[in-house]
């Protein structure tokens, strides 16, 4: 089990970091990458043993695109370098392939079955990438929140 998890870790941080040298992301965010994809196919593992592949695509895909805000404030740079990346081990490939296979083979209750468990988890990739990007970029910054806890206290001293 643990082996099979660190396997996993290494597999998609090497495997993003390799989209990211396909998408030519500059080299000094290589490992911003990697941190970003391995964290949400490590999420997406850890729910998907408990819940849909379409829950634990959204759960996955939250983590990834914070963790993308997070790097992106931090190195101030535009947040596709790591969300494109870093969101490619969540994309659903298989599904499309087996529904293209099935549509292909002529079975056409697998392909619709396939097609729409590949829809589910694509529609739970957008809404987790609109659910974090809709919050804004003053709350991944450090002065937003000194500034708040500032503000809180002096309005407790009036």
């Amino acid at each position: 089990m643990v082996i099979t998890m660190i396997a996993n870790l290494v597999c998609s941080f090497v495997g993003t970091i390799a989209y990211a040298v396909m998408f030519q992301v500059p080299r000094r965010f290589y490992i911003g990458c990697g941190i970003t994809g391995s964290t949400g196919w490590m999420v997406y593992k850890i729910f998907s043993m408990h819940c849909s592949a379409a829950t634990a695509s959204f759960l996955g895909t939250i983590c990834t695109v914070l963790v993308a805000r997070l790097l992106t404030v931090r190195l101030k740079c535009p947040i596709t370098i790591f969300l494109i990346s870093g969101i490619i081990t969540l994309v659903p490939g298989a599904g499309i392939y087996f529904t293209a296979y099935y549509l292909v083979t002529n079975q056409l209750a697998m392909a619709a079955a396939k097609g729409l468990g590949a829809v589910k988890v694509a529609f739970a990739i957008v809404l987790g990438i609109v659910c974090i990007v809709s919050i804004p970029r003053e709350v991944f910054q450090k002065d937003y929140w000194k500034d708040r806890k500032l503000s809180r206290k002096q309005k407790k001293m009036q």
